[in-house]
Order: structure tokens, then sequence, then C-alpha cells
């Protein structure tokens, strides 16, 4: 078993080789918008999986996904004669979803900064809606209640032995 950093080494530099291949050797006009976004290698390193994307609709990418299947032999002694490992990963293309994902995240945070800035409009000219001093505040001209006399005996602490007892 290969190391996960090997691994990860020998992804990156397939991803090169396959975009500069595509780039400068493969003729075919149907690769022609063809960006390699990155690609995965198993840790025994037999089997490489590239993700790219292609600038178009669908038929673009259908015809660009039956195209990069026909060089993928083509592509993958590229890889063998460049990168020197014992046995050539087979590969494996599959088109990335990231860019449409983020694109769906964008529209997401767009629509809810429309929300916030519609929550915020509102909220400018709110109004309480009961009393918009709920909690009591003493005026100037109120007066505590005065202070009876059992206050007093529960200050002393004659009502816990047993009741009031007069001296």
């Amino acid at each position: 078993m290969a190391d996960t950093a090997r691994a990860r080494r020998l992804a990156k530099r397939i991803a090169q080789i396959v975009a500069t291949g595509l780039e400068h050797q493969v003729k075919d006009p149907r690769l022609a918008m063809v960006t390699i976004t990155g690609a995965k290698v198993t840790p025994d390193l037999r089997d490489a999986t590239v993700y790219y994307t292609v600038f178009g609709d669908e038929a673009d990418q259908s015809s660009t996904a039956a195209a990069l299947s026909r060089v993928t032999g083509f592509l993958r002694s590229m890889v063998g004669q460049q990168t020197g490992v014992r046995f050539t990963p087979t590969l494996t293309f599959v088109p990335d979803t990231v860019p449409d994902q983020a694109r769906r995240v964008e529209e997401l945070l767009a629509k809810a900064r429309e929300a916030d800035a519609e929550v915020a409009r509102l909220a400018s000219n709110a109004q309480p809606a009961g009393d918009p001093q709920p909690y009591r505040v003493p005026e100037e001209g109120d007066q505590e209640p005065a202070s009876d006399s059992s206050d007093a005996d529960e200050e002393d602490g004659s009502e816990l032995r047993g009741g009031p007892h007069r001296a």
C-alpha cells in the first residue's frame, strides 16, 4: 500500500499530464473547452479519477464525455510514460459538479441577502407591540408603600422562634 501523500502527489501529476495532453497532443475539437479540475488516486495507485468541467450546454457536455472516453487509452499511455510508476493507473473521467454547486450556493446567498434587506427595511419602521416601556418605573410623585409592623417583627427574627413575643 502506498501512503496518502504519494497518492496525492501522483493525482496532482496525473491532472497536469492529462491537461497538457488534452491541450497539446489531442486534436479533437470537442475537447477544446475542457478544463481538468483535479484528480484522485486510490491508495493502491491502481485507479485514478480525473474531474473535468466543460464550458457549454448539455450537448457539449455529452459530446465531451464521448470524446474523453475515446482518448482515454492515449492519455493513460502518456501518464505511464511521464510518471514512471510500476503500474499505470486506469483513468476514469467524471464531470466536476463543484462549479454547479458553487453557483447554487451563490444563488442561495443572494436570496438570503435580499431577505435580510427586507427584514431590515421592515424593522426600521417598526413600533413596539405593547407598552414602549413594559417595566414599571417609579415616577417622582410616586412613593413606596409604608411598611407595616409585621415587617418589623420579621426583621428581628421573633416569629422564627415560635411567634410574636413581647417583652
